[in-house]
């Protein structure tokens, strides 16, 4: 099933993210966190290609796994880095092939020394263009409520995504955020550059202290106040991290939730706990318990 249907039935959604192992031997592991959190239905699931595209030829193989026994729809991760155009035409053949309708086109990471001059695709918006022209495909896209690092402003960062839209992007989904007032600022600056595709709201729980510096190097987000209270508090006590990481994460998605966002994604971590707990809450107090 297409994302873009799910999303427009209207009905809240909670999807989660996970990622491939980037070798072999973690392979059966990863595998199997995948499926304990597939088991829980969620409404759709989204593989990665790993960190700067480590892992990405395990995507399908989970992404296949999940879609074919779980049944859950799934989105596969496809990468602008190093793409030569015969091996991004050969992996959309090989997606619809095992029954993936569901691409999240990204630029990915671009890797010291790497040249984007010779990619078949140098943006993501290229990318989104290229597998619109290949049939019909539901496609997603990245955006960013801080604004991507490597933009100069905000405003070009909003232009590129308008051209990404352009392009046929179907929806959006956010960088993870920690604080909603940065969310919903970025989504009264969305509809005022024309962009009214469907924007869903990314949340990673941080439950583990050394997350922090990651989350700084790797994505720029702020971090508010009172999470970095939370991992001052709790940095010797990784039991108490974990539950104020997730009591954090859950009272995102409730202020989320009253603000009337519809459709939430988690970056799980391969975490089937985490997606467990997130899950329990979110129907608690979104839908009345009714799973």
């Amino acid at each position: 099933m297409k994302i873009s249907e799910i999303i427009a039935g209207g009905k809240q959604t909670l999807s989660y993210e996970v990622f491939p192992p980037k070798t072999t031997d973690k392979f059966d592991s990863v595998k199997s966190a995948t499926e304990k959190i597939a088991a829980m239905q969620p409404d759709y699931m989204s593989v990665t290609f790993g960190a700067g595209g480590s892992g990405s030829r395990f995507t399908l193989p989970i992404a296949a796994n999940i879609e074919k026994n779980y049944g859950v729809p799934v989105i596969h991760h496809l990468t602008c880095v190093g793409s030569a155009f015969d091996q991004i035409k050969n992996m959309l053949d090989v997606m619809r092939e095992n029954g993936i309708s569901n691409v999240l086109a990204l630029r990915g990471d671009v890797p010291d020394g790497a040249d984007p001059s010779e990619w078949a695709f140098q943006h993501a918006s290229d990318l989104v263009e290229y597998i619109r022209s290949r049939g019909d495909f539901c496609i997603g896209g990245a955006c960013y409520p801080e604004g991507h690092p490597e933009s100069a402003s905000i405003e070009e960062d909003l232009c590129n995504l308008r051209r990404k839209v352009d392009a046929g992007c179907d929806f959006l989904t956010t960088q993870l955020f920690l604080d909603n007032d940065i969310f919903f600022r970025f989504m009264e600056r969305v509809y005022a550059h024309g962009i009214f595709v469907p924007v869903i709201a990314g949340i990673m729980p941080i439950t583990k202290a050394k997350q922090f510096a990651r989350i700084e190097t790797l994505s720029g987000s702020e971090i508010p106040a009172e999470l970095i209270r939370i991992g001052n508090v709790y940095a010797d006590d990784p039991v108490s991290m974990r539950k104020a990481g997730l009591d954090y994460a859950k009272s995102q998605i409730r202020s989320l939730i009253d603000h009337g966002v519809k459709n939430i994604h988690i970056y799980t971590m391969n975490d089937p706990e985490v997606a467990e707990d997130i899950k329990a809450d979110y129907f608690d107090y979104a839908l009345g318990g009714k799973a």
